[in-house]
């Protein structure tokens, strides 16, 4: 057994005590933010494989002063103290000290590190190819194509967001290749869909994404994302796919409403409000699976023996971990 504990081994230890620990995490996130005294402090996030936890490092402390130029996405070295606020797991840090990708340390526990989802890659994309075959339309299935081919290897490895859902390695895939799944199982019971539009968007619904998110362990928002978010970053890769395939304008105008709609609602980022069947439709199964994606998430990384997860924002509520008693 390694020397290093993961995120749900620290926190199936007693919470009633302050126990030592030593771990190897991704520093996720780092904010750094003011006390109420007027002292600054850091907010850290820092997650391996199968999860992760907040903790404080104040400004008059050793870790405050190991951490404050490392950057977000470092792999980090450190050891402290479990402890917990208001519930929540929030350990003490005491020290720190940055490792290289490379270092033989990292190398041996580097699979224990970065999360990916439960099926593989390969796996995930065989079903996009499937799902742009299935596309009848010509010039439709073209636009798509163009856009996977120039964007395929970045689509392949992409997170589907920072923190709220899919939010690891391929999880961009897993999200687009579920929803490719539900819409197929789904299409026939509403024959007012066209197919091929609703396929279409859900494959480049969120391919601003590649744009609007960068990073090797941990994402963070670019500079173009910031400026323009991954809307409208999607809706100019696939009009500028549109032009090329020859895309007729109907069909264009459609395709890049899906992409601007497909947020739901105008506060969540949306461009506009869905306004055809298509639209509606693939902004309702987008919704399903990012929230069922949060929910597949906190069941699969849930320390054992635990009866509710933490409060999940995107929910606004805990979710309840054990399974239905159907005796």
């Amino acid at each position: 057994m390694s020397e290093f504990k993961t995120v749900q081994e620290l926190k199936q230890l007693d919470p009633d005590k302050a126990v030592p620990f030593r771990s190897i995490f991704i520093l996720r996130r780092k904010t750094l933010k003011t006390a109420k005294n007027g002292n600054p402090f850091l907010s850290v996030e820092l997650g391996d494989a199968a999860g992760s936890f907040t903790a404080n490092c104040f400004g008059d402390s050793a870790i405050f002063a190991a951490l404050e130029h490392v950057d977000e996405g470092a792999i980090i070295r450190v050891s402290g103290k479990t402890e917990y606020y208001q519930d929540r797991f929030s350990p003490r840090l005491q020290a720190a000290e940055e490792l290289s990708a490379d270092d033989a340390e990292t190398q041996s526990i580097l699979s224990q590190l970065v999360e990916v989802p439960p099926e593989s890659p390969e796996e995930l994309w065989a079903h996009v190819e499937d799902a742009i075959a299935a596309i009848e339309h010509p010039q439709l299935r073209d636009t798509v194509q163009r856009v996977m081919d120039d964007m395929g290897d970045r689509f392949r490895t992409g997170t589907a967001a920072i923190s709220m859902h899919h939010a690891y390695r391929h999880g961009l895939l897993e999200h687009t290749t579920h929803m490719a799944r539900a819409a197929r199982a789904l299409l026939p019971l509403y024959p007012q869909v066209d197919a091929d539009l609703a396929i279409a968007g859900i494959l480049l619904h969120d391919i601003g994404k590649l744009e609007e998110y960068e990073g090797d362990f941990a994402a963070k928002v670019s500079r173009i994302g910031t400026l323009h978010g991954h809307v409208v970053l999607g809706f100019r890769t696939a009009r500028k796919a549109a032009l090329q395939s020859k895309l007729n304008e109907d069909l264009t105008e459609r395709l890049e409403h899906i992409i601007l709609s497909h947020q739901g609602e105008k506060e969540w980022g949306a461009a506009a409000m869905a306004a055809t069947p298509e639209a509606v439709f693939v902004s309702m199964i987008d919704n399903l699976d990012a929230k069922m994606g949060m929910v597949q998430r906190v069941l699969r990384n849930a320390p054992e023996g635990e009866p509710f997860s933490e409060y999940l924002a995107g929910l606004q509520t805990r979710v309840l971990l054990t399974p239905p008693d159907k005796r």
